[in-house]
């Protein structure tokens, strides 16, 4: 374990930062890090509840909300989309927070619920039903089914035709359980409940679910002497209205306290979670005194009650029909700790059942396996979730600046620097922890959690997270923190492997999220680098290819199976003329009539495609070297053939409309540019079309190539920005130090291959999806991809049918799947 890197606010005075307040923080699947502060206003003599949220790619670029809270808010909660977010406070007010325009750093209050002046302990969302298994046995069996399978799971409430009902549930402090439902209409059902009839004080609590559809509330009024109470609730909406059914499980007492050697020695539980939100039948519990505490792992099992001999000898049925009961039994427990301060637990969905604990205890380096204790001296430890052995430990001298003499901080009386709030990743390889001076720390945790391992089963961990991502559309990028430039290469073509051997279908539907994980990998080595260019240009390919054939509609109704867009590819695979007309003549071209505002609506989008291939073209002389962007293009037998068809489509629409057509700018007026290109296309598409005997152009078509630049005006293609994103800058284990709200220098290692074909800062910008110029200074407001940096603008300049239908699939989510953030100002 080591820091990646620690962002820290401006130096503020101490009267205006309360640090006493607890802190909380959340980490989303999308990789977006929620957390709170407060700020006391001199003047007014208040103090604002502050929600701030960041992508961990962009950590200085910190959204902060006033978030309207009265009260210091005490639970954050993300969904599982991670698209919202949840607030509670203590003053019983619920707040659900949603993007603006899908904007990652722009939020709004959406909707909410309270339950007046009853503070909130425990908040969650209701469970969707959605549980995906991680088989870490399987992770060397090559089907993607074997490794993830769903596991059957029934959402917390159901609405018509099964579709889970969205909601969340809170425990207050005095008791009550607390249930909203969002109706698809927007408003909210909310109804309250007791939790038994003898309510008590509730200090400590924490939600979990059942694969049946139940929910499971634990509950704590903090005395290691007093036992933890167990509940189940059922929700049902009945009427329109929410009802709230609750029942008693057992309970239990902390070991700790029954032992006499330690009876009255931890006087206070300080931390209660059930190991995973959807396993309830697992819990921890930390009780603590001034100085030290014990952590202790609790199991509920079935168990056989024994019958008297008197019932065992009266009939044989009866003793084989020995009644079961629950009941709580200790798994682990540790010894003395330094005191506790913050809990973080692990969200990867590895099913652990008690008989696993030996073997778990041995298999310390799947990630998933550790949960993570900070204590007040600064350390932080991961143990194992189950046997809660030690596995790795981070000092928090490393958390302290390097430049600050250790004989100030041996002098110093105030208490040392610690976390007062914990949180993993998803894929349980990052921990980020807040601090008491506000500061925030990212940690990296090694998916070897603690044992030296080989390359190769390094690689192989986190090869088997990445595939997890790719299943579960989750980000990746604390596996990147992870990822030396050495490993990029390997992970790549393994990566690739991996991939080819699932199914068709499979295949289809993970293209692009293979290809976007491909491009985030190399841009982490300077010899792959330029790789990211042709891996966003497939990604821009397959999209344009998408959206053109979505176009095409059959000329009759009564038509065979099989869609113009496929006929196109079918006959296109079929005539291998290299004389685009006599191509053109096998296809139904009625079946490619648009209306003429609708293919010029087109045309920067069918230039892009224009120019990609002349530019290809002429790179073809220059294959051999790999620095060049556009170099896989030319063995990529697959897309070259995808725009091939492009251009036999752009040719029938041409005659419609000459206008939409790509502009050349010829030495010739006669030369008829789009038969020249797409006749030596054809000719290398032949040379690469078998994937399994691919042979070398020919030396004419290389000598025809070479002449092209005499030919045609050979345009600059505008590749993606390198971007300004943290994880390239994270290769040493030295930790980063950042400031909010000032974004770093330059990238120290920026590719001198990579920056020689992107523009200049005084050329013209360009709409990376639109491919429209903005200019030299745009004024447009404009969004950026917080992963691989495409910019857009942020309203559409065209009404146009078919644009509104290319744009509306960037509407949530980048090309690459990387959410949106505002740009601050035109960007440069």
């Amino acid at each position: 374990m080591d820091v990646a890197y620690i962002c820290e606010w401006d130096r503020r005075p101490r009267t205006s930062h309360c640090p006493s307040i607890p802190l909380v923080c959340a980490w989303s699947c999308r990789n977006l890090i929620a957390f709170t502060t407060d700020q006391r206003n001199e003047e007014e003599k208040d103090i604002t509840n502050l929600i701030h949220i960041l992508d961990t790619e962009h950590p200085w670029d910190v959204y902060s909300i006033n978030s309207g809270h009265q009260e210091v808010i005490t639970c954050l909660e993300w969904d599982q989309s991670g698209s919202r977010l949840l607030s509670a406070d203590a003053d019983g007010r619920i707040k659900c927070w949603g993007m603006t325009d899908h904007l990652a750093n722009s939020w709004q209050n959406l909707v909410g619920s309270e339950v007046d002046g009853d503070p909130i302990v425990a908040l969650s969302w209701l469970h969707n039903g959605v549980k995906l298994a991680l088989h870490v046995e399987k992770s060397g069996v090559s089907s993607f089914g074997e490794k993830f399978s769903r596991v059957k799971f029934s959402p917390s409430l159901t609405l018509f035709g099964g579709k889970p009902m969205e909601g969340w549930i809170a425990v207050t402090v005095s008791g009550l359980v607390t249930v909203s439902l969002l109706k698809p209409n927007g408003q909210v059902l909310t109804a309250t409940e007791s939790l038994c009839r003898l309510r008590c004080r509730v200090a400590l609590a924490d939600i979990a679910f059942t694969g049946g559809g139940n929910i499971v509330v634990a509950t704590c009024d903090g005395s290691s002497t007093s036992p933890v109470q167990f509940y189940k609730v059922c929700v049902s909406v009945v009427s329109e209205k929410c009802k709230i059914d609750t029942e008693i499980l057992p309970s239990l007492f902390m070991r700790c306290t029954t032992d006499p050697a330690r009876k009255d020695k931890f006087p206070a539980v300080t931390h209660l979670k059930f190991l995973a939100r959807d396993m309830s039948e697992q819990v921890l519990l930390c009780a603590s005194n001034q100085c030290s505490s014990i952590a202790e792992c609790w199991s509920l099992r079935k168990e056989g009650l024994p019958l008297n001999n008197i019932f065992q000898q009266l009939s044989p049925a009866v003793s084989d029909k020995q009644p079961m009961i629950l009941k709580w039994r200790i798994l682990s427990a540790t010894n003395e700790l330094e005191r506790v301060s913050a809990v973080a637990l692990p969200k990867l969905p590895i099913s652990l059942t008690n008989t696993d604990i030996k073997v778990a205890s041995e298999t310390k380096f799947y990630p998933g396996l550790g949960l993570a204790l900070a204590f007040h001296d600064g350390n932080v430890q991961i143990v194992h979730r189950l046997s809660l052995q030690p596995m790795a430990v981070l000092y928090g001298s490393s958390l302290r600046p390097s430049e600050e003499p250790s004989l100030k901080r041996q002098r110093s009386p105030t208490p040392c620097i610690h976390f007062k709030a914990l949180q993993m990743s998803w894929t349980s390889l990052a921990l980020v922890g807040l601090d008491t001076q506000g500061k925030l720390s990212i940690l990296r945790v090694s998916p070897s959690m603690g044992h030296s391992l080989d390359m190769s089963t390094s690689l192989r961990h986190l090869l088997f997270l990445l595939e997890y991502c790719m299943v579960t559309g989750y980000d990746w990028w604390d596996i990147l923190l992870h990822v030396q430039p050495g490993m990029v290469h390997n992970l790549v073509e393994k990566l690739n492997e991996e991939y080819t051997r699932q199914n068709a279908a499979l295949q289809q539907v993970l293209s692009t999220r293979i290809l976007a994980m491909k491009a985030s990998l190399c841009k982490l080595s300077q010899t792959t680098v330029t790789r990211v260019c042709d891996y966003h240009a497939k990604l821009f390919l397959i999209s344009i290819s998408c959206t053109l054939k979505s176009l095409l509609r059959p000329h009759v109704l009564n038509t065979p199976d099989k869609s113009p867009g496929d006929r196109l590819t079918e006959i296109c695979n079929k005539f291998t003329d290299t004389d685009i007309d006599k191509v053109m003549i096998n296809l139904k071209t009625e079946e490619f009539v648009l209306d003429m505002p609708t293919l010029q609506s087109l045309q920067q989008l069918i230039q892009w495609l224009g120019d990609f291939v002349l530019y290809l073209l002429v790179s073809l002389p220059n294959q051999g070297s790999s620095v060049r962007p556009g170099h896989s293009f030319l063995r990529d037998g697959a897309s070259l053939g995808t725009l091939r068809e492009m251009m036999v489509m752009i040719r029938i629409w041409g005659l419609l409309k000459p206008s939409c057509l790509p502009v050349y700018t010829a030495t010739s007026d006669t030369q008829d540019s789009m038969s020249l290109l797409f006749r030596l296309l054809t000719r290398l598409w032949l040379c690469c079309r078998d994937e399994s005997h691919p042979c070398d152009p020919d030396e004419s078509l290389i000598d025809e190539c070479c002449l092209l630049p005499s030919q045609l005006l050979i345009p600059n293609m505008d590749w993606l920005p390198l971007g300004n994103g943290i994880i390239s800058r994270l290769q040493s284990k030295l930790p980063l130090r950042l400031q909010f709200g000032k974004p770093p220098g330059a990238p120290s290692y920026a590719s001198v291959h990579y920056e020689a074909h992107t523009r200049s800062p005084t050329q013209p910008k360009i709409d990376h999806l639109r491919r429209l110029h903005l200019g030299t200074f745009p004024t447009e407001a404009c969004k950026s991809c917080t992963r691989c940096g495409c910019v857009t603008m942020l309203k559409s300049p065209n009404k146009a049918t078919a644009v509104k239908q290319w744009e509306q699939r960037w509407i949530k989510t980048c090309l690459c799947g990387g959410l949106w953030r505002k740009m601050p100002h035109a960007y440069s």
